[in-house]
């Protein structure tokens, strides 16, 4: 049994399988997603989801879903299931359904009587096209397969509904046809790799519902249109592909394009295995550029999200190339565009976010401990220092360097950190002036640029950053210590005490302004009051602005984002800063802690993590499907406890070799 296997118990009840969905992606921003039994609960599911940068930035769902229909003696058995007001499902396909995995690329396996057929998904590599490839297993008569292709031609952010400007027309392809509903649209393909016959009958299929978008508080019904139908026969042990996308495909080389895929398909076999595969789909090629999404469904590349995922997206799960494409051959290209100020060449967003250009360099000290500091020197060591001086010299836009060494953002209209909720367009979260985790994140950089410095062999300039560094220290303590834990921000003398995860930084970097003492405390405080099964919450249960629901109601889910909602992402720094202060007694801790993100690899989008999870039991998880920065932070768990676990085996082996001489 695979690791990801579901079998007919869970499939067959809609209440537990519609809650579990999956995602697939070509690495160029395409995506296939619906829920394993392949009826869509999101208006952002569809066989083929793609970016269309011509219409606009969202991506765009083409093939919303395909029918099949086994027909046996006349006989019609739909495997299809979509979902019809509340609780209205037809027509119910899911009761055929025997099995779901998803160990190489996601597989179901139906049965109708003696037949039994696989249906088996996966995306061509960089190409905008789906490959569906139906296997009869078995069969004790002659059976035809039907498919019926649902289609929308929209952006992920709206609905369709029947009119007259859509296009029902199907022109003839090889062994297929061809529609472009809207004239604005491309053609979409759907082929077969043998000959096919083609039934014209159009309608409009109403009412179709999806109820993440009711529980979200949005519109949720929709019509999608069904040109007609397409038929062929199979006999035992035969493999049929369908192959969907905006070009037209040679249909003899399906066959090979399908093995071909495969092989470049690594296998789930653990949690580790599994998360790999996750942080690989974030991953966008556009042309000569390569970025990391922030996640999926409704992501696209930002600066913060790319330098606090990078480094555990691509070296820790050992896919250097990609470091190299994302990093070297575009952000590196488009942090200097933005302080030469010329953001509008930067295809990241939210370049100019405050705490951005300090994630570049934290991104690049873990490239250090990755490698070597001295190759992190030859490579980076300029742009950093840069990045150093741009602060100081008070050219970023969005914050300043007071002459106590520490910086001062301004989040009282626009949000100027990572707690970015706003409504009526204000912050919900105005964190203004001293902000606890930008400031420890200044002082890592400035130590680590020292240090970078030192390799350049640039000793002044090294003396010079650690003076300033001791500054920022001296100052950081004065300011944000209120002898118990740290304060999250600082303004006009105002400190704000609210129990926050923000202030873990301060510890879980590897230059902590902090003593020992200072360090336990803040580890002891969040590990108390924030500390989940899913990361830490962001705020306090003991706070007034306490806000554990995520209710249907937008305004409600921004206001609960910050002030309780747990972020996977924090676990980071949460479990650094824990091994930093209990060294190897806090490995049986840090496992335990791991035992409750694995427990989400069969939940909701299965084998990846969701952006959040609500803050009290049962920690339903919540926001984007899969999320970046989220699948980062567990992966760097698992390394940062390898590491431990690693240096512990070598202490022992030490040891014993001392107790032997």
């Amino acid at each position: 049994m695979s690791y990801l296997n579901f079998d007919k118990k869970v499939l067959v009840n809609l209440e537990r399988s519609l809650q579990k969905e999956m995602i697939r992606t070509n690495r160029a921003g395409v995506y296939n997603s619906t829920t394993l039994v392949d009826c869509n609960t999101r208006k952002y599911h569809g066989q083929l989801v793609m970016p269309l940068p011509e219409l606009g930035p969202d991506n765009f769902v083409l093939l919303s879903s395909l029918d099949e229909t086994v027909i046996q003696h006349g006989a019609e058995f739909n495997l299809g299931l979509h979902e019809y007001g509340e609780n209205t499902f037809a027509p119910n396909g899911h009761k055929y359904i025997r099995e779901f995995d998803c160990e190489v690329i996601s597989r179901t396996v139906y049965r109708v009587g003696a037949m039994v057929l696989s249906k088996e998904r996966m995306l061509v590599s960089f190409e905008p096209r789906v490959l569906i490839r139906y296997t009869l297993l078995e069969s004790g008569s002659p059976t035809i397969l039907r498919f019926r292709p649902f289609l929308a031609f929209r952006s992920v952010n709206d609905l369709t509904h029947e009119n007259p400007q859509a296009n029902a027309n199907m022109d003839e392809c090889e062994n297929g046809r061809f529609n472009r509903m809207y004239e604005r649209f491309p053609n979409l393909y759907m082929q077969f790799s043998k000959a096919v016959t083609y039934c014209h009958e159009p309608n409009w299929y109403k009412g179709i519902s999806y109820r993440k978008e009711k529980e979200r508080g949005y519109d949720f019904k929709e019509d999608l249109l069904v040109p007609g139908y397409f038929e062929l026969p199979m006999k035992k042990g035969e493999s049929v592909i369908f192959a969907a996308g905006i070009t037209e495909c040679n249909t003899s080389s399906l066959k090979a394009t399908w093995k071909k895929e495969l092989e470049r398909r690594n296998r789930r076999e653990d949690m580790f295995s599994t998360l790999k595969n996750s942080a690989s789909q974030f991953y966008k090629r556009e042309g000569d550029k390569c970025y990391l999404l922030a996640g999926f469904p409704w992501f696209h590349a930002d600066a913060r999200a790319t330098f606090f995922s990078v480094a555990s997206c691509t070296l820790d799960i050992d896919r250097p190339e990609y470091w190299k494409a994302i990093m070297d051959d575009t952000a590196v290209g488009e942090v200097k565009a933005f302080m030469d100020g010329h953001p509008e060449l930067c295809k990241m967003s939210k370049m100019d976010e405050p705490d951005a250009l300090l994630w570049f360099i934290r991104a690049i000290q873990k490239f250090a401990h990755k490698y070597t500091v001295q190759e992190a020197a030859d490579k980076y060591g300029q742009l950093c220092l840069d990045i150093i001086t741009y602060y100081r010299k008070q050219q970023h836009p969005r914050c300043w360097l007071h002459q106590n060494g520490l910086l001062w953002v301004d989040g009282t209209n626009r949000p100027a950190t990572w707690m970015n909720a706003t409504e009526n367009g204000f912050p919900i979260t105005p964190r203004t002036g001293y902000v606890v985790e930008t400031n420890a994140l200044w002082y890592n950089a400035m130590c680590f640029t020292a240090e970078l410095l030192r390799h350049m062999g640039k000793e002044t300039s090294a003396d010079l950053m650690e003076y300033q560094a001791d500054i920022c220290k001296d100052a950081f303590v004065n300011v944000f210590w209120n002898g118990v834990y740290l304060n999250d921000y600082v303004v006009d003398g105002y400190q704000n005490k609210e129990v926050r995860p923000n202030m873990i930084w301060a510890v879980g970097l590897p230059y902590s302004p902090l003593d020992r003492k200072q360090q336990k405390a803040v580890v002891d405080i969040c590990t108390k009051e924030l500390l989940t099964p899913k990361g830490l919450r962001s705020l306090s249960p003991k706070s007034g602005m306490y806000h554990p629901y995520y209710g249907s109601d937008a305004a409600e889910r921004e206001r609960a984002l910050f002030n309780g909602i747990v972020w996977p992402s924090t676990i980071t720094a949460y479990s650094r800063a824990y091994m930093n202060v209990y060294k190897f007694s806090g490995t049986s801790f840090m496992e335990r802690l791991l035992v409750g993100f694995e427990a989400e690899m069969d939940q909701l989008t299965i084998g990846t993590l969701s952006e959040f999870y609500e803050p009290n039991p049962p920690y339903k998880g919540r926001g984007g499907m899969s999320s970046a920065p989220s699948v980062a932070a567990v992966i760097s768990l698992l390394d940062t406890l390898k590491k431990y676990q690693r240096e512990e085996i070598e202490s022992q082996q030490s040891e014993g070799k001392e107790a032997q001489q």
